[in-house]
């Protein structure tokens, strides 16, 4: 279940409960779900700038990855 539907589903009872909650979601809404539509970062990793960083690394990652399994393929074969 998604942390938005908990909130909506759950009973508070004490004007604490609720914005406790709420600053839970916000918090997961902004630096731990990644956003298909920023490229799936987090909207923190966009604001602070760190966009550029993770897609180089992710890219560098892929092409190790890449590397990796082309050069299996190669020994496999021969």
């Amino acid at each position: 279940m998604h942390a938005k539907n908990r909130v909506l589903l759950e009973n508070y009872y004490l004007p604490g409960d609720l914005w406790a909650r709420i600053e839970t979601f916000v918090h997961a809404y902004n630096n731990e779900r990644y956003h298909e539509g920023l490229g799936n970062l987090t909207p923190a990793d966009v604001f602070f700038g760190l966009d550029l960083a993770i897609i180089d690394k992710r890219w560098s990652i892929k092409e190790a990855t890449f590397l990796t399994r082309r050069m299996a393929h190669q020994n496999q074969a021969a």
